[in-house]
């Protein structure tokens, strides 16, 4: 039965009841109607979302047979080739899950993929954040929020990782404890606090695992849920688009279009999660054997979130400096820290360096091709090709084996390239990016080629052109222009005559600041007269495009 607006009986009971106690009615209405736009870059972020909740069902299930313990126990499972073997309960009830608990290896794999997925869903989220200036005002709060909770899933991979206490996670767990007990002055107390003592102690897995599943998992609810609340408010970023301007959203409603949809791409991420889970074999500890710090096996690599820091270790030099008693072993802290530094450190304050470069202070609400700026494309393609030599010598000796190249070379090259790589990309990048601008202005000034060939009456061939259409002009039209900072120019060129330079720009920091404001700027995409005679314009912030034969 249904009430005579269509609703079921009993929803629509349900309702009622909510909105008499809680008055939700007006909340709900206002808010089940709200535009989302429609792009498949946005649903990298709902990736990560889908794998986080997967990442709590399955965890959830795992906890119920884990023990969180280092106590030494005698293997007497099914798997032959360990019994007798002594090892940690940690280690044994993970042996437990994997082979005699119902779904136990199912459960496992889909976590262990579920949690690859999520990274890397965060990591491509961020990259389209970054790449399209998604972070600009008003919208820096809910970046930093994305960069603490990547930072965070990191930390939440490590101590997930760790908990098993086999003999491959025991060698990332030693790395670990080796960067963390080469700090100076700190690092020895800090070391002893968290293994408990000696490494590798007894207390180490007790507490990754309250940290794993209790603390970690808190603090990423609450900036999840943070995250999401302040894009509710602030509104989602929209591509350039005909109709579409800083002060609109154009989309789908969040009900019935979002939902559904969403609810579809969730269903479609568990079940790619489950076929992984049950067809293809990860972390099978079964293989590795119990861990023991005097063992160690060949080519073993982390997870692949962690394999830049195993590449920053693996390339730096033997080197370290002994001072007053004291020794500072520089070939485990830099590559343990710095490359961490550079990546999170630049993430971190780019909104505020580009901000102060260009003077821009305007609220942004279009998400702009990477094209659209150059410099920033350029900067972010050359850490991205810094973090992927790094990833990449990480399996350096994996590498030399199968491509019978010699371990020293490998290295070498990486030595170099992670110099010569980040330098290149840029280079290339921003020489791309520049020749697609210009690209782009050809085509709004002269048309779109045809490949229709005419005569001319004097014998001449030529190509005939059409006016770029709407739904092609719009987007590169519809670009919001990198504004350089008033009399830049003055200041990066020096004032003649006595004619004092802007405030802000003045002094050695100023007039830096002004070439790079000079530098960084980019013109509007406009291009004189188009192929049918009449002018376009470039369009600012706030605007919509519209041809020239459709007026005002």
């Amino acid at each position: 039965m249904s009430e005579p607006g269509g609703v079921p009986k009993v929803v629509a009971g349900v309702s009622r009841y909510l909105d008499d106690r809680l008055g939700l009615g007006n909340v709900v209405r206002r808010n089940i109607r709200k535009v989302f736009p429609d792009h498949w870059t946005f649903l990298l972020g709902e990736i990560a979302l889908y794998s986080f909740i997967i990442l709590l069902l399955t965890g959830t299930f795992l906890t119920f047979w884990f023990q969180p313990s280092m106590g030494h126990v005698a293997y007497t499972g099914p798997y032959a080739p360990l019994r007798g073997v002594m090892m940690s309960e940690a280690y044994a009830s993970t042996l437990h899950i994997s082979l005699e608990v119902r779904g136990g290896l199912l459960m496992r794999q889909i976590h262990h993929w579920a949690a690859l997925l999520f990274v890397g869903g965060l990591m491509a989220h961020l990259l389209r954040i970054f790449f399209t200036g998604a972070y600009r005002k008003p919208r820096e709060l809910n970046y930093h929020i994305g960069l603490v909770m990547f930072a965070i899933a990191l930390v939440e991979g490590l101590t997930g990782y760790s908990l098993p206490d086999d003999l491959l996670s025991g060698a990332g767990l030693r790395i670990t404890q080796g960067i963390l007990i080469g700090l100076p002055l700190v690092g020895t107390y800090l070391s002893f606090f968290l293994f408990g003592g000696e490494y590798p102690g007894e207390d180490v897995i007790a507490r990754f695992f309250t940290i794993h599943i209790l603390l970690l998992p808190g603090l990423l609810v609450a900036l999840v849920t943070a995250h999401l609340t302040l894009m509710w408010v602030q509104k989602h970023t929209q591509l350039a688009r005909k109709g579409r301007t800083n002060m609109n959203v154009v989309g789908g409603p969040f009900f019935p279009s979002f939902m559904l949809k969403s609810g579809a791409f969730f269903m479609f991420t568990f079940a790619i999660l489950a076929g992984l889970g049950a067809a293809v074999q990860i972390n099978p500890i079964w293989l590795f054997g119990p861990y023991t710090p005097a063992d160690i096996s060949a080519g073993s690599q982390p997870d692949f979130y962690m394999g830049f820091l195993e590449g920053s270790l693996r390339i730096t030099p033997g080197w370290e400096i002994n001072f007053a008693g004291y020794t500072l072993p520089l070939s485990v802290l830099i590559p343990g820290l710095l490359p961490l530094a550079l990546i999170f450190g630049g993430l971190i304050v780019y909104p505020s360096v580009e901000r102060w470069i260009t003077g821009d202070t305007r609220e942004h609400h279009f998400a702009e091709r990477p094209r659209d700026n150059p410099h920033r494309t350029a900067i972010g393609m050359a850490a991205v090709t810094f973090y992927g030599v790094l990833w990449l010598l990480g399996a350096n000796d994996e590498i030399s084996d199968h491509f019978h190249i010699p371990l020293f070379a490998t290295t070498w090259f990486g030595r170099i390239a992670i110099f010569a790589g980040p330098v290149l990309a840029y280079v290339v990048t921003y020489r791309l990016c520049r020749g697609l601008r210009l690209r782009d202005a050809q085509m709004i000034g002269h048309g779109v080629e045809t490949g229709v060939i005419k005569r001319l009456p004097e014998g001449e061939f030529t190509e005939i052109d059409v006016p770029a259409s709407d739904d092609m002009a719009a987007p590169l039209l519809g670009a919001e222009t990198i504004p350089e900072l008033r009399g830049a120019e003055l200041a990066a060129d020096g004032a003649e005559d006595g004619e004092p330079r802007p405030k802000g720009l003045r002094g050695r920091i100023g007039r830096l600041r002004a070439r790079m404001s000079r530098a960084y700027s980019e013109p509007p995409i406009t291009e004189g007269p188009g192929a049918d005679g009449e002018g376009r314009k470039a369009v600012t912030a706030g605007e919509s495009y519209r041809r020239p034969d459709q007026g005002s």
